[in-house]
C-alpha cells in the first residue's frame, strides 16, 4: 500500500492498463502533450508514444465517436472528455450509440469503452461548468456509471471499468483529485463495478452516498458520533449497476435513511434510491427517508452562494437529526 492522490491513482492504473493490454489507447483533449487539464494522463505520452495517446481536435462528439468505432475495431479505448459538462455535446454519440449498439445487433459487437470525465461543483466555474449529470447517464440503459470517491477506488474501479466489455461513463469529481488515500500497488487490484462499500459501520441511522458526497457523509458521521449518534455510511461506488442489496440491508438494520448526492433534487439520484428504499424496506422503516440534494438551480459563480447549493457536512448532520426526530 502506498499513499498517493486520487488524481495519481487514475494515473496509475491507466499505466498499469496499458502495460497489460496493448489495445487499450488513451486520447482527448490535451492529454498527451499537456498531459490533461488534471494531470491525470501524466508521462502517458512518453511511455506508450503517439500510436496510444492521441490528442483530439475540440469535439466531443468525435472524441465519443471515434471511440465506438475502434472499440467494434478491437481496441479498448479509454478516452477523457475535458469536463463531463462537455458530454453534452456528445449525448448522440453516448446515448444513441455507444449505450445501445450491442443490444441492436444481438451481443455479436460489444464496446469496452470508458469515458472519464470529471465534473460537479465547488470550483468557482460557474452555471456551464459546474454540474452533476450523473443522472443523465443511469437513466440510459446500456451504459455503466462509475462514481468513485477515495483513490483506492478510483484506481481499482477504473481497471475494473476498463477490463469491462460494456461502455463505462466514469464520473471523477474536480474536488477530488488532490484527496490522498493509500492505495493497493499491486497491479492486479481492481474494485469489481456493482459493489458498495460500507464505509463506516453504524446501527442509529443509514447516510447513503457517492462521489465527494461519500467524504461529506464521512465528515458529517464523525460529528454525530460526538452525540452519540452511531452512522452507517454506505458508498454506491457505482450507480450502474447498483447495488441495491447492500444498500437496503443496512436500511433494514438501522431503520432510518438520509441519502445524499450533489446533483439536482428533481428526478436525481437521489430521488432513485429513495424510491428503492420505500419498495424494498417499507416495512423497516422507521421514519421517512430523508433526502440531502443539490438546489434546482443553475450553479452560481459566487462562492458563497455556490456553497448555499450544494450539500455541506451540515446538511447531513441536520438530516441525521431530522430523521432521528421522526417516526411513523
Amino acid at each position: 500500500m502506498a499513499e498517493m492522490t486520487y488524481r495519481d491513482a487514475l494515473n496509475m492504473a491507466l499505466k498499469e492498463e496499458m502495460r497489460r493490454d496493448p489495445s487499450v489507447v488513451v486520447w482527448g483533449e490535451d492529454v498527451a502533450l499537456y498531459e490533461g487539464s488534471f494531470k491525470v494522463t501524466r508521462g502517458l505520452l512518453a511511455e506508450f508514444g503517439e500510436g496510444r495517446v492521441k490528442d483530439t481536435p475540440i469535439s466531443e462528439n468525435t472524441i465519443v465517436g471515434v471511440a465506438v468505432g475502434s472499440a467494434l475495431g478491437g481496441l479498448r479505448p479509454a478516452v477523457e472528455l475535458m469536463t463531463v459538462n462537455f458530454a453534452l455535446l456528445a449525448m448522440d454519440q453516448i446515448i444513441n450509440h455507444m449505450a445501445k449498439i450491442r443490444s441492436m445487433f444481438g451481443g455479436q459487437a460489444t464496446l469496452p469503452i470508458v469515458v472519464r470525465a470529471p465534473g460537479g461543483g465547488g470550483s468557482q466555474l460557474g452555471a456551464q461548468h459546474s454540474q452533476s449529470l450523473e443522472a443523465f447517464f443511469m437513466h440510459c440503459p446500456g451504459i455503466y456509471v462509475a462514481v468513485p470517491s477515495t483513490p483506492s477506488d478510483a484506481k481499482g474501479l477504473l481497471k475494473s471499468a476498463i477490463r469491462d466489455n460494456n461502455p463505462v461513463m466514469f464520473l471523477e469529481h474536480e474536488l477530488l483529485y488532490n484527496s490522498k488515500g493509500e492505495v493497493p500497488e499491486d497491479e492486479d487490484f481492481t474494485v469489481p463495478l456493482g459493489k458498495a462499500h460500507i464505509m463506516r459501520e453504524g446501527k442509529d441511522v443509514t447516510i447513503i452516498a457517492y462521489s465527494r458526497m461519500s467524504i461529506l457523509a464521512l465528515a458529517a458521521a464523525a460529528e454525530l458520533e460526538k452525540e452519540g449518534i452511531s452512522c452507517e455510511v454506505v458508498d454506491l461506488r457505482t450507480l450502474t449497476p447498483l447495488d441495491t442489496a447492500t444498500f437496503t440491508a443496512s436500511v433494514k438494520k438501522t431503520g432510518r435513511a438520509v441519502v445524499v448526492s450533489e446533483c439536482w433534487r428533481t428526478c436525481g439520484v437521489g430521488a432513485e434510491i429513495t424510491s428503492l428504499l420505500y419498495e424494498n424496506c417499507f416495512d423497516s422503516l422507521l421514519a421517512p427517508v430523508q433526502r440531502v440534494s443539490g438546489l434546482d438551480v443553475p450553479m452560481p459563480y459566487s462562492r458563497k452562494i455556490e456553497k448555499l447549493c450544494i450539500p455541506q457536512v451540515e446538511d447531513a448532520v441536520k438530516a441525521v437529526k431530522e430523521v432521528l426526530s421522526q417516526k411513523y
